[in-house]
């Protein structure tokens, strides 16, 4: 999908510069290069030049117009722009990177409050009386998916393993990667596919709509809304906080930094180690006997 930028541009300019922003959106995910298209574009409309021409008093002027926005929302629109004008600099498509002086709002981190405790996780999948919904939501705890991830899976994707299976997931972009799951998960699946009698040859979508196609992301946030109101849980849980949980319980329970950023499909270790700086709970002080 090319971006559209509402720019004053001759046609080379114009194609120079979706060129070095596809370039520099490649291999992100999906819901990451559709969000920053939109950051970028809105930049580049605001500025009305090329990305060759934007300098450090352009950025500062932008910054200046989006000021109403929450902190993180300017963090992250001024930050995807900073990212691009550095890949283009390093890329030797750009004279300077006129980013890299320009200092970002500070965020107040959110991610700990957005991780649901054990206890809770297991209590909105205890309580969840429809079969599906249920395997539902332990796939999005238990494997870590992403809701665009959970929403694409067929049966085709299982396979089992052991006295358990793994998924082949489809995270976008032409990229996969096998997570294992449990054997009671895994069991749980199987019971799911019983009780839907399907036939062998049946590889259709893990989850169906009514209408027997994929279940579709909104869908699967009322679910697991629902499911957490029913649980008691007191929280605007949404589908991605069942992954945060993933992250974070696992790393407490001490599985290695890299298997989790490979279970969860992040492209930087950096995104992984989150989960470990943000455990307001934890501390060294724990392991004192004082």
């Amino acid at each position: 999908m090319e971006l559209a930028l509402n720019v004053a541009y001759s046609d080379d300019s114009h194609r120079g510069d979706v060129s070095l922003i596809e370039l520099w959106l490649r291999d992100r995910s999906p819901h990451t290069q559709s969000a920053y298209r939109r950051d970028v574009a809105r930049f580049l409309a605001h500025v009305g030049k090329e990305l060759a021409e934007v300098t450090l008093a352009d950025l500062q002027a932008y910054a200046d117009t989006i000021t109403h926005l929450a902190q993180a929302s300017r963090a992250r629109m001024l930050s995807a722009v900073k990212s691009l004008l550095a890949f283009g600099h390093r890329a030797g498509l750009l004279p300077v990177d006129a980013g890299r002086p320009l200092k970002l709002p500070p965020v107040d981190s959110a991610l700990a409050a957005r991780v649901l405790s054990e206890a809770e996780v297991h209590q909105i999948i205890a309580t969840e009386p429809t079969q599906r919904n249920r395997v539902l939501v332990r796939l999005l705890y238990g494997a870590g998916l992403r809701v665009s991830e959970v929403c694409r899976l067929t049966w085709c994707d299982l396979r089992a393993r052991g006295g358990g299976g793994e998924l082949t997931v489809d995270s976008g972009s032409a990229k996969t990667r096998v997570v294992s799951l449990t054997p009671a998960t895994w069991h749980e699946l199987l019971s799911l596919r019983n009780g839907l009698h399907l036939a062998p040859d049946d590889d259709g979508p893990l989850f169906r709509s009514q209408k027997g196609g994929h279940l579709h992301a909104s869908s699967v946030w009322r679910i697991v809304r629902a499911a957490a109101d029913r649980a008691g849980v007191d929280l605007p849980v949404s589908p991605h906080w069942l992954r945060h949980a993933h992250a974070a319980h696992a790393l407490d329970r001490g599985a290695p930094l890299r298997m989790v950023q490979a279970t969860l499909g992040h492209q930087s270790i950096a995104s992984t180690g989150r989960y470990l700086r943000e455990r307001l709970l934890d501390s060294s002080a724990h392991y004192l006997e004082v």
